[in-house]
């Protein structure tokens, strides 16, 4: 193991560890209740921890340390306070986001939903996102001067990413097929890239006590648009192994008739024919669309090359987003940590697992 890779770990185990430490701890925590109440509650926290436990590079944490670090904070307890609460507030977003999408799976596992049912699930949701707001809070004595501004961006995230995800979801609801490449990449940049690398290189800063370098944001837009574009071509990569590190259902956005970047390629490079081939089968409800239904969406996919079109929106993205990153990082003083944001954004954005 390298060094590199061995600071990777042992940041991994520590916001891990934090993460924990702001749940229940089921059987050795008290529950009260009466009777059956109190194995109930039991395992009400025990599902607290199943989408926390199931993440997989902690990459929204470590965004935030490295972040922190770079920028030349000094408080570690505050800082992996912060990437806990950002590793907690993704949990329950999936937690919602499957619901939202009727999702099969969540990194290989049934969706809590699928296993629990939707209105347990969706309470688990609710209560990891009271955990989230509970750890920010603990910051406020802790470091009094940072926690108002963290928790505003906090909030601010929170806010676009309920945008973004209204944007996607509205597409769905009115069966819009027409939805264009710029409606997309605003969608993705509200949505995926603020919570994903915008708020996490922001709140790195405002833990050293600096005010986020005006490059940072339109850095972390690019790099967050980047990761999402790979995210969906990775979904319709066919793949010789199902357990590849990758966290959802092959073809599952083509199942859930997620609008994406590679659908408005394929419908704006498709003929007349196609195109209403296309729209009558992405206009079917999720449980009605076949996998022979799929299978043509991916063939004309292939046809159309939208596959390597995306690839090459996310890899100027990735560009453009490590250029403006290193130009707010430049002069920071954890050089090392800067060196080390810069190698773990730039593997997300070019992934390919």
């Amino acid at each position: 193991m390298t060094t590199t890779s061995l600071r990777t770990e042992r940041l991994r185990q520590a916001i891990r560890e934090r993460v924990s430490r702001a749940l229940p701890a089921g059987e050795r925590e008290s529950t009260g209740g009466h009777g059956a109440n109190q194995t109930e509650l039991r395992r009400f926290k025990r599902l607290l921890h199943v989408y926390p436990e199931r993440v997989g590079k902690y990459l929204r944490g470590q965004v935030v340390y490295l972040s922190a670090t770079a920028h030349g904070a000094n408080n570690d307890d505050a800082t992996l306070t912060v990437a806990a609460a950002i590793e907690l507030f993704q949990a329950w977003v999936l937690i919602h986001d499957d619901i939202e999408d009727d999702s099969e799976t969540r990194r290989g596992l049934p969706a809590l939903h699928r296993e629990v049912g939707m209105p347990i699930a969706l309470n688990v949701g609710d209560a990891l996102h009271v955990r989230m707001w509970r750890l920010l809070l603990e910051l406020l004595p802790s470091c009094p001067r940072q926690a108002p501004g963290i928790i505003d961006e906090f909030g601010a995230m929170i806010e676009l990413t309920a945008e973004g995800q209204h944007l996607d979801l509205a597409y769905l609801d009115a069966g819009r097929v027409d939805v264009s490449e710029a409606e997309y990449l605003d969608m993705v940049a509200r949505k995926t890239a603020q919570y994903t690398v915008v708020a996490p290189l922001r709140l790195g800063a405002m833990l050293a006590g600096r005010e986020p370098d005006e490059a940072l944001t339109p850095a972390g837009r690019e790099l967050g648009v980047a990761f999402q574009i790979r995210d969906d071509v990775l979904n319709l990569r066919r793949r010789p192994a199902a357990d590849d590190g990758y966290g959802k259902e092959f073809a599952g956005d083509l199942y859930e008739g997620k609008r994406t970047l590679i659908l408005a390629h394929m419908l704006a490079a498709a003929d007349a024919e196609q195109r209403a081939v296309a729209h009558e089968l992405l206009r079917k409800e999720r449980g009605e669309r076949t996998a022979q239904d799929v299978k043509v969406l991916l063939d004309l996919i292939e046809q159309h090359g939208s596959l390597e079109y995306a690839q090459g929106v996310a890899a100027d993205k990735a560009n453009n987003g490590l250029g403006l990153l290193a130009e707010a990082l430049a002069g920071v003083p954890g050089w090392a940590a800067a060196g080390d944001l810069g190698t773990l954004l730039a593997d997300v954005a070019e992934r390919e697992h």
